[in-house]
């Protein structure tokens, strides 16, 4: 029987069908359920995983390591000055290196070039923790959260407000609409997303059913949303841009009167994190001292709410990290549609 995840990499989204991205989401809910029996499921017993972080991380690091832990896998971590892809060595040479080490590699950093590079030539399975393009592996997380909370997928109105240029967009753009999702990206018209991306999410949501909305216009973006998603103006790399993100981002701050604009009493919160909700962080304290605000991207109220769910969606992040390192290199025979 042959497996249609077998070897293969996840670099992006719509590197797997609809139905496949249904069944990693569904497969994880079935290794948390495992997890939280304290149920053994060492599918990669004796594998060995490289953790490659050009970009430092919490939750990717903990997440990866933690899956390929309980898989029985051995995660070695390897950080940007132990591999400076590019810099001392090619991508090419690294990944032909590593491939020949490791059973499968994940790579968070700034390049989605260099991750393709690192699938090209290695020979293993190589998954996206982050680039500046995508992030595919939250994703999984957000929409299995997703799918704990309402019971279903299909048919529910997701609004993300916030920056609609940065790589957490882009994928929930593409992804809504593989899954047949509503999707709003509710932004300033200088950040609306890259128009090849609106063609693709059109042409997916047409298949899918779904809806595609880009739009500046606050009210009817969030309206009859069943979630509301946001995350940092400012991503790592870019924080020159600070001051200009903040006088275009601050009227689309996730407060409650946003909140209530969705029509809905059950609306749910979601953040990838970090969130700049509080003064409980250095970055906090500066951008208080220079631009007076003590919160940025969502407020205290919203971020401690009932519905605010992005504490489970952090922890998601490991059981779907899990199913996708489990799905491509173990031998579970999924067989093919």
């Amino acid at each position: 029987m042959t497996s249609i995840f077998q070897g293969k990499s996840f670099l992006k989204e719509n590197d797997f069908k609809k139905e496949e991205l249904l069944y990693l989401i569904d497969f994880a809910a079935h290794l948390k359920d495992l997890k939280q029996q304290n149920i053994s499921h060492k599918y990669l017993a004796g594998k060995n995983i490289a953790l490659l972080f050009e970009k430092t991380s919490t939750r990717t690091r903990a997440a990866f390591t933690t899956a390929a832990i309980d898989l029985g896998a051995h995660p070695e971590y390897l950080g940007k000055n132990d591999i400076q892809l590019g810099k001392k060595e090619s991508v090419e040479d690294t990944a032909k290196v590593l491939g020949s080490m490791f059973d499968g590699i994940e790579y968070r950093g700034f390049s989605q070039k260099t991750v393709e590079a690192l699938a090209e030539y290695s020979g293993v399975p190589v998954w996206n923790g982050l680039t500046d393009e995508w992030h595919p592996t939250q994703m999984l997380a957000d929409f299995l959260t997703i799918k704990e909370h309402f019971g279903k997928l299909e048919g529910l109105t997701l609004a993300y407000v916030g920056d609609g240029r940065n790589n957490v967009a882009n994928s929930l753009l593409i992804t809504s609409a593989i899954l047949g999702i509503n999707i709003s990206i509710v932004t300033p018209e200088k950040l609306f997303p890259e128009n090849d991306l609106i063609v693709m999410a059109e042409e997916y949501a047409k298949a899918s059913k779904g809806n595609v909305l880009i739009t500046d216009d606050i009210d009817q973006g969030v309206a009859q949303a069943d979630i509301i998603y946001t995350d940092v103006w400012v991503s790592m790399g870019e924080e020159e841009t600070f001051k200009e993100r903040i006088e275009l981002l601050l009227p689309y701050q996730v407060n409650q009167e946003l909140m209530m604009k969705t029509q809905k009493n059950e609306t749910i919160f979601l953040h990838c994190l970090p969130a700049f909700h509080d003064l409980e962080t250095e970055v906090a304290k500066e951008t208080k001292k220079k631009y007076g605000l003590k919160e940025m991207e969502v407020t205290d109220e919203v971020f401690r709410g009932k519905n605010a769910l992005q504490f489970q969606q952090a922890e998601n992040r490991m059981h779907t990290i899990k199913a996708v390192m489990a799905a491509t290199l173990g031998n579970l025979f999924i067989p093919k549609a």
